[in-house]
C-alpha cells in the first residue's frame, strides 16, 4: 500500500496523554466506555434480530445504527486502550491506512443511517396513511444497501487521496488514532489541494447531512401541532432521542473535517465525542427512552432463561 516516495513504514501515536498516571486513568475510563458500547450495541442487535415485536422500519434502521456504532468504536477503542498501557504506541503504515478506512466507512454508515431514521420518522408522522406503502421491507433493504455502498465509496476516496501522500518523517501522530488532519500535517509535500478534496468529501457529507437532519426534524416538530397530545408526546420522545444523537455526533465531526489542515490541542478531546462517546451513548438513548425496546429485551431474556 505504501507509495514509492515514502520512507516511513510505521507511525508512533502520541495518544491522549504522555503522563503514566493519566494513561492508567485513560485505560480505566475507556475500558468502561468500550465495555458499555460492546454490551449495549450487542444487546440492541440481538434483541432486534430475534424479537418479533420490533419489526418496524425504525428498528430495522436502529439495528444497522448499532452495528455501525459497534464496528466504528471497535476500529478505534481497543487500540486506544491497549496503547494506554504501552510505552511505545507504534502502528504500521498499512494498519494506519486500514484504521482510516474503517473509521470513515463505519462513520459514514452511521451518518446515512441517521438520515434514513429521520426520513422514516418524517413519513410516519407527516404521511401516516402512506407509511406502510412507502416504507416497505424491500425499500428499507435497498436503502441500507445504498448506504453501505455510499459509505464504501466515501472511505475508498479518502484512502486513495491519502495513499498519494509521501511521508518522509517525522512519524509522530499527535492523536490516539490515524485520521486525516494529523496525517496531512506529517506529509512532506504541499497538501492544500488534497485537503480541499478531503474537505469536499468528509466536510460536505458532515455539514450537508447535519443541515438535512435539522431541517427534517424542524418539519416533523412543526407538523406535530395537528396531532393528539398522546401522539405528540410519543413523537417528541423519539425525535428528542434522535436530535440528541445527531448533535453529539455531527458538531464534533463538522469541527474536525471542515477546516484547513491544522491541528489544535482540543482536537483529541473533540474526537473522543464522536469516536467513543456517540457509540457509547446511542444504546442508552435508544433503550432508556424507548419502552418497546426495553420490553422486547425483557421478553427475550425471560424466554432464554425459561428455555434453560
Amino acid at each position: 500500500m505504501m507509495p514509492n516516495n515514502s520512507t516511513v513504514t510505521m507511525f508512533v501515536l502520541l495518544g491522549l496523554t504522555q503522563d503514566p498516571q493519566k494513561q492508567k486513568l485513560v485505560f480505566f475510563i475507556f475500558s468502561i466506555f468500550y465495555g458499555g458500547t460492546f454490551v449495549g450495541n450487542s444487546l440492541i442487535i440481538v434483541t432486534i434480530k430475534f424479537s418479533r415485536t420490533l419489526g418496524s422500519p425504525m428498528y430495522f434502521f436502529l439495528f444497522y445504527l448499532s452495528l455501525a456504532d459497534f464496528c466504528f468504536s471497535t476500529s478505534i477503542a481497543p487500540r486506544l486502550i491497549a496503547d494506554s498501557l504501552s510505552a511505545k504506541k507504534i502502528i504500521s503504515y498499512n494498519e494506519c491506512m486500514t484504521q482510516v478506512f474503517a473509521l470513515h466507512l463505519f462513520g459514514c454508515m452511521e451518518i446515512f443511517v441517521l438520515i434514513l431514521m429521520a426520513a422514516d420518522r418524517y413519513i410516519a408522522i407527516c404521511k401516516p396513511l402512506r407509511y406502510p406503502t412507502i416504507m416497505r421491507r424491500q425499500v428499507c433493504v435497498i436503502l441500507i444497501v445504498f448506504a453501505w455502498f455510499g459509505s464504501f465509496i466515501h472511505a475508498t476516496a479518502q484512502i486513495v487521496l491519502l495513499l498519494k501522500l509521501p511521508f518522509c518523517g517525522p512519524n509522530l501522530i499527535d492523536h490516539y488514532c490515524c485520521d486525516l488532519q494529523p496525517l496531512l500535517k506529517l506529509a512532506c509535500m504541499d497538501t492544500y489541494t488534497i485537503n480541499l478534496l478531503l474537505v469536499s468529501n468528509s466536510g460536505v457529507i458532515c455539514s450537508s447531512s447535519f443541515l438535512i437532519l435539522m431541517i427534517s426534524y424542524v418539519v416533523i416538530l412543526h407538523s406535530l401541532r395537528n396531532h393528539s397530545a398522546e401522539a405528540r408526546k410519543k413523537a417528541l420522545s423519539t425525535c428528542t432521542s434522535h436530535i440528541t444523537v445527531v448533535i453529539i455526533f455531527f458538531v464534533p465531526c463538522i469541527f474536525m473535517y471542515t477546516r484547513p489542515p491544522t491541528t489544535f490541542p482540543v482536537d483529541k478531546m473533540v474526537a473522543v465525542f464522536y469516536t467513543i462517546g456517540t457509540p457509547f451513548l446511542n444504546p442508552l438513548i435508544y433503550t432508556l427512552r424507548n419502552a418497546e425496546v426495553k420490553n422486547a429485551m425483557r421478553k427475550l431474556w425471560n424466554v432464554k432463561i425459561m428455555t434453560k
